[in-house]
C-alpha cells in the first residue's frame, strides 16, 4: 500500500501500531452497503422511477386533506419519521398504524387525503384493510416497496420502487440497507414538495418555535430594538453631547444620520479611544464617527447576522430598510434568544 493510498484510507493504515478493531471494519462495511443502495435509489429515481416520482409529488401537492403515512414493524418506524418530516416542512401529515385503522381509525382517512404505504415486500398481511379502504373511497395511494407486482404495488396508484440492495446485516435479515433507502425516498418527497411550494425559512420557523432550531430561524426584526431606544445624532452633534446619547441608550454605539434620516456613520467605543484626546468634547460625530458602517435588512435570519458580526469582529450591528436605521442589535441580544 503506498503512503497516499493509506492517507486517503485510513481505515486501512497499516503504519499504525494497532490494528483496526473488528467493530470499526463492521461499521465501515455496514456505511459502503447502505451507500451502495442509496447509490442505487439515486440512479433510479434519475431513471426508471422519474415519472413515478413526479407524479407522486404532484399527487402529494394537489391534496386537499393531509399525507397519511402507514406501515408495519421497521417500515413502521420510518413512516413516522417521514410523516413527521413531511408535517414539520409544511405538508399537513400523521402517521396511521395499520392495526389500529382495521379497528376503528381507518374513520380518519378522507379520499381527500392521500395515503403513503411502506412495505418492503409489499405483501404484509396487515395492510390489507388499508388498501382495501383506499381502493373502496377512492383515495390516492403512493406505495414504497420493492414489490411493483405486490398486492400493495397492483392496488397503488403511484409505485416508487426500491432496488433490491444488499442489506448490511450480514444475514441478510434485519432491515438495514432497505430502511435507509426508505427514510431517503421519503426525504425526497418531503424536500420536494418544499421546494414546489416556495416554503421558506420564516414558514419552517412556524412549525419549530422551541429551542434551539426555533432561536436560530428568528429574523434580525425578531431581535432588533427600535424606536426611541436608538441612539441616533446628527453629523453636527458636538461629541460632548452625542456621548450623552451614547451612554444614556447604552448599546455600546452611535449612529450618525444625514438629513435624509440615511445612515452615514457610525460611533463605537474603538472610535472613542482612537480620537481620545482634549480636543475630543469639541468636535462634531461627523469628525470622529467611521463612514459606511456594516449593516443587515430586518428580514435576514438573526444567525446569518450573528455570522456577519462575528466575521467583522463587532458587536453592534445597525439595521437598514432603505438607508434609514430601523433598528439596531447588540451581540448580548443574540445570547438572550439563543442563538449562539
Amino acid at each position: 500500500m503506498t503512503a497516499a493510498t493509506a492517507k486517503m484510507n485510513p481505515i486501512m493504515d497499516v503504519s499504525k501500531t494497532s490494528p483496526v478493531r473488528p467493530a470499526v471494519l463492521s461499521a465501515v462495511r455496514t456505511l459502503e452497503t447502505e451507500n451502495a443502495g442509496i447509490d442505487q435509489l439515486r440512479a433510479a429515481i434519475a431513471g426508471s422511477l422519474s415519472n413515478e416520482f413526479a407524479g407522486a409529488v404532484e399527487c402529494l401537492q394537489n391534496a386537499r386533506g393531509r399525507v397519511i403515512v402507514t406501515g408495519v414493524g421497521k417500515s413502521g418506524h420510518v413512516g413516522q419519521k417521514i410523516a413527521a418530516t413531511f408535517a414539520s416542512t409544511g405538508t399537513p401529515a400523521f402517521f396511521v398504524h395499520p392495526t389500529e385503522a382495521s379497528h376503528g381509525d381507518l374513520g380518519m382517512i378522507t379520499p381527500d387525503d392521500v395515503l403513503v404505504v411502506l412495505s418492503w415486500s409489499g405483501e404484509t398481511v396487515e395492510l390489507k384493510n388499508i388498501l382495501t379502504y383506499s381502493r373502496r373511497f377512492a383515495v390516492p395511494l403512493i406505495a414504497i416497496t420493492s414489490g411493483r407486482n405486490s398486492a400493495l404495488g397492483q392496488n397503488a396508484d403511484f409505485v416508487l420502487e426500491l432496488p433490491r440492495a444488499k442489506e448490511a446485516c450480514p444475514h441478510g435479515l434485519a432491515p438495514t440497507t432497505s430502511t435507509t433507502m426508505q427514510l431517503a425516498l421519503g426525504d425526497c418527497l418531503a424536500i420536494a414538495l418544499l421546494e414546489a411550494r416556495g416554503f421558506t425559512a420564516h414558514d419552517f420557523r412556524e412549525f419549530h418555535p422551541g429551542g434551539s432550531l426555533g432561536a436560530s430561524l428568528k429574523h434580525v426584526s425578531d431581535l432588533m430594538h427600535t424606536g426611541e431606544s436608538l441612539p441616533l445624532v446628527g453629523p453636527d452633534e458636538n461629541m460632548d453631547a452625542a456621548l450623552v446619547t451614547m451612554t444614556t441608550k447604552a448599546l455600546g454605539c452611535l449612529g450618525i444620520v444625514d438629513a435624509d434620516g440615511r445612515l452615514a456613520g457610525i460611533i463605537t467605543d474603538g472610535d472613542l479611544r482612537r480620537h481620545m484626546g482634549p480636543e475630543l468634547l469639541t468636535r462634531t460625530a461627523a469628525q470622529v464617527m467611521t463612514k459606511n458602517p456594516k449593516t443587515t435588512g430586518p428580514d435576514i435570519l438573526a444567525s446569518a447576522a450573528l455570522e456577519m458580526m462575528n466575521s467583522a469582529r463587532i458587536t453592534t450591528l445597525f439595521v437598514v430598510k432603505d438607508g434609514r436605521p430601523v433598528g439596531l442589535v447588540h451581540v448580548h441580544d443574540f445570547l438572550r434568544a439563543g442563538i449562539v
